[in-house]
């Protein structure tokens, strides 16, 4: 029963703005109180929001740019006869690796529509497939059809916009290294039709061409040679294994081994450091947030005194006022966690919507400096409930000083002065 009374008197005074009725001259606590839960509640959003895009980033890594790009590539800069790879499926137990594919790359140009844009040229085959998932972002026509017709190619999204390509519509390769002609020296260029477009919403959207094995060899004059495999691991961070497995296995000079971690390694740490060094940041925030209603409650405290001498003199245990206070600043903590998180959620849900809606205004990608072209947001439940969890925590202990100031009121003074 006195349970219940206690939860009811801390609902009226958190129900009544921290204990203020303009007739008992609360304005000022309740102007103090209400800053002080705004404050909170503001943290707490922005912590939630940024906890998210972070989140998104490293889903992003992790999921979609890794799962696209194979993990780890082996290359010579002279090539190595296909004939000495051996078969690509037989895999050491101790390699690290499952699955590795033959590939020949060049960087190059491709002009179409009369515009011309740099390019990174990829021939591959079909245990392509094997190591990276880019089918799995194909819009129109698949990667396999690049093995079905002679001089086919497949490439990204934003670099079919900027030429108005389209699946069907021709384009020329254009290669860095020149042949002499009657009419000069003259780049090696070669007509290909597009059979597919990805958009994987990454940096390979603007740059990446894939062609065929067989037509890469012939527009690099590579017969019966590639330049490496590409490999896909068992472990993302396993790329020690499978870099001396790689070594071991191919015999070329000049081969070069290289892993995602090479590229993608320290932005994987940076996200990591980042995420723990602003949980930290805002949490202190939210830790002087919390401390801050401390003021409110003191006031609170102080306009109650009657109410709370009245109380022990009818049998109000000094236990009970402290319990009162208590459960005051924790309903108060509740109250400003739960608008906290669910505006924090509001943002996550509405800001990337701006992002994009703003690129496509001022035609300017926001997102041109990252890997991806979007502002991603995941939400875990994990850190909601951690956010949640110290918001109230931090709000219970804020309450203990006032609480125990309004336990240590002396009835008999207090009610000598009323």
């Amino acid at each position: 029963m006195r349970a219940n009374l206690t939860t009811f008197m801390a609902l009226r005074y958190a129900l009544g703005r921290f204990g203020g009725a303009r007739r008992n001259g609360a304005t000022g606590a309740t102007s103090v109180g209400s800053l002080a839960l705004a404050g909170l509640i503001i943290s707490i959003a922005v912590l939630v929001f940024v906890m998210s895009v972070v989140n998104g980033f490293e889903r992003e890594l992790r999921e979609r740019l890794l799962n696209v790009l194979p993990h780890v590539t082996a290359t010579a800069q002279r090539g190595m006869p296909i004939t000495e790879l051996g078969d690509l499926t037989v895999l050491a137990n101790n390699s690290g690796l499952v699955a590795l594919a033959p590939i020949v790359r060049s960087s190059g140009l491709i002009a179409a529509n009369g515009a011309v844009r740099a390019t990174q040229i990829t021939g591959i085959d079909d245990a392509y497939a094997s190591v990276s998932a880019l089918d799995d972002f194909m819009v129109s026509g698949q990667l396999a059809d690049i093995h079905r017709s002679k001089f086919g190619l497949v490439l990204g999204g934003r670099l079919a916009d900027q030429l108005n390509l389209q699946v069907g519509d021709d384009a020329v390769l254009l290669l860095p290294d020149q042949r002499v002609s009657i009419a000069g020296a003259l780049p090696r260029q070669k007509r290909f039709s597009v059979v597919g477009i990805f958009r994987s919403q990454s940096q390979l959207d603007s740059s990446g061409i894939f062609i065929s094995l067989d037509d890469a060899q012939r527009l690099l004059r590579l017969p019966g040679r590639v330049h490496g495999v590409q490999g896909r691991l068992q472990d993302l961070f396993a790329s020690g294994s499978a870099s001396q497995y790689l070594y071991q296995r191919f015999a070329a000079s000049d081969l070069r081994v290289r892993s995602w971690m090479a590229e993608f390694g320290t932005l994987y740490q940076a996200i990591s450091v980042q995420k723990a060094t602003l949980f930290l940041l805002f949490s202190l925030l939210i830790a002087v947030a919390a401390f801050n209603l401390v003021s409110g409650l003191i006031m609170i405290v102080e306009q109650r005194r009657g109410d709370i001498a009245i109380r022990r003199s009818m049998g109000a245990s000094r236990l009970q006022v402290l319990a009162l206070f208590c459960m005051l600043g924790t309903l108060l903590g509740m109250v400003g966690t739960f608008a906290g998180v669910a505006a924090g959620l509001g943002l996550g849900w509405l800001l990337p919507a701006l992002v994009n809606g703003a690129s496509a205004l001022f035609q300017y990608d926001l997102m041109s400096q990252y890997f991806i072209s979007y502002l991603p947001v995941q939400v875990l439940l994990q850190d909601v409930l951690m956010i949640s969890a110290l918001s109230i925590g931090a709000t219970l202990l804020a309450s203990l000083y006032p609480a125990w100031r309004a336990m240590g009121l002396m009835p008999s003074r207090v009610l000598a002065n009323e």
